[in-house]
């Protein structure tokens, strides 16, 4: 899964494909630590499609209410990302990123508390700060592929970049599903009460909690080492001007669409990808353990990442605003499908969206940026705030399936929101006027 960029630098590269290449900086080594950048956030972010169904059995949570773990981490978007805009025009970039990894770091060990009290709140609030440590490296990120690297490749770079975020999400759920659903697979909450069932929270949450007690100590290690570049890269910084003054680019038409499509794009790959194990566990549908159903989810994500290869080189010769119209076009068939039919095909097809989702947010993040000139870098502040839709549409997703009860006749609403992306591949099919 894949966000959004934000940061304001005097030097940085227009990522605009307008005429020649920009400034940029010549660093590939630089380039390798973004892409790992990259690969952490993608993969702890995927981790939630793991723990949602963990939270859910522990305390027999509706669809609606386990996905609050969306909210909860995805709200983080919402209140930090113009603020970490605001942090890199201080600090600087490499400053900025060792305080996003501290701060993943805390929320990794808030987890140990939150088992302890073995309460969904406390759960919550430990995912709420590490979205916020995590809001903050992908602020980070994004501008400075833009600066590493010449302006025309920019579609083609950001691309290439997100599939390390892909091999993020295809790697940990699957490491994610074996430490924390396959615990305890034969006992199920809703079988017990009183002092058992406090008990058998505390037990099973363990589980959750070693796995973010290594992620922490990792963590805290690479902090330390972008610490030792603090001083890499040469910045000057735009001082001036208050952060909020980006969101009056929001009166640009094809920029305000690009910002929503954001919103309707992590929407939707988090709906689908946080239901998923339910979904494949279903009677109906697979009818297997949910730790069987969690295997299946890194080939969700694995499909992003495969899909973001193969993107990044089509994007050079084709259209972008024409690739994002056919891949919502095919998420839309997909979701179709799934919702319409049932037993494996079922499944599959709807794992298959993943490579539909794959090339989508780094192309309506350039597309959206394209003719922005030197407020680019300043309107990505903005499209980061957008990916708060991870933390609306999920819960909404949940609400209809409870309503109807039936996961697959909510797939409707994401439905929606790939009609609204498809809208914009075609809007955008042209190269903005600088």
């Amino acid at each position: 899964m894949a966000f959004a960029h934000g940061a304001t630098t005097s030097n940085s590269a227009d990522p605009s494909p307008d005429t020649g290449d920009g400034a940029h900086v010549d660093a590939p080594d630089l380039r390798w630590f973004v892409f790992a950048l990259f690969f952490i956030f993608g993969g702890i972010t995927s981790l939630n499609d793991i723990i949602m169904p963990k939270l859910q059995e522990l305390f027999t949570l509706s669809h609606a209410q386990a996905n609050l773990v969306n909210s909860a981490f995805f709200l983080a978007y919402l209140l930090f990302s113009l603020p970490a805009a605001a942090i890199v025009r201080r600090a600087g970039y490499m400053r900025t990123a060792s305080i996003g990894l501290v701060t993943m770091t805390v929320g990794c060990l808030l987890f140990i508390p939150a088992s302890s009290s073995a309460t969904f709140g406390m759960f919550l609030l430990a995912l709420f700060v590490l979205g916020a440590g995590i809001t903050v490296v992908q602020v980070v990120a994004n501008p400075l592929i833009s600066l590493l690297g010449p302006a025309r490749t920019a579609h083609s770079r950001l691309t290439f970049a997100q599939a390390f975020n892909s091999l993020g999400t295809t790697i940990f759920p699957r490491v994610g599903s074996t430490l924390i659903l396959g615990g305890l697979a034969g006992v199920s909450a809703a079988t017990l009460s009183g002092p058992a069932l406090d008990a058998y929270r505390i037990e099973a949450s363990r589980t959750i909690v070693h796995t973010y007690i290594g992620l922490a100590v990792a963590l805290l290690v690479i902090a330390a080492v972008v610490w030792t570049r603090r001083n890499r890269l040469q910045e000057e910084q735009e001082q001036t001007g208050s952060i909020f003054h980006a969101l009056t680019l929001l009166s640009r038409p094809r920029f305000a669409f690009g910002v929503l499509c954001i919103f309707l794009y992590v929407g939707a790959e988090v709906a689908i990808g946080s239901n998923l194990v339910v979904y494949l566990a279903q009677p109906d549908v697979w009818n297997v353990p949910l730790n069987i159903a969690g295997n299946y989810v890194p080939f969700y994500w694995g499909g992003a990442l495969l899909g973001r290869f193969i993107g990044s080189a089509v994007l050079r010769l084709v259209s972008p605003g024409k690739v994002l119209a056919f891949a919502g076009t095919g998420a839309i068939a997909l979701l179709a499908f799934s919702a319409n039919t049932t037993g494996t095909a079922a499944g599959w097809a709807l794992i298959a969206v993943g490579l539909t989702n794959s090339i989508m947010f780094p192309t309506i993040f350039s597309l959206a940026s394209e003719g922005l000139g030197r407020r680019a870098a300043e309107g990505s502040g903005v499209i980061a705030t957008a990916i708060v839709g991870g933390a609306v549409i999920p819960p909404l997703y949940g609400t209809v399936a409870d309503m109807t009860g039936s996961l697959a006749f909510a797939l409707i609403l994401p439905v929606a929101c790939y009609a609204v992306i498809l809208s914009f591949g075609v809007f955008a099919r042209r190269p903005a006027a600088a």
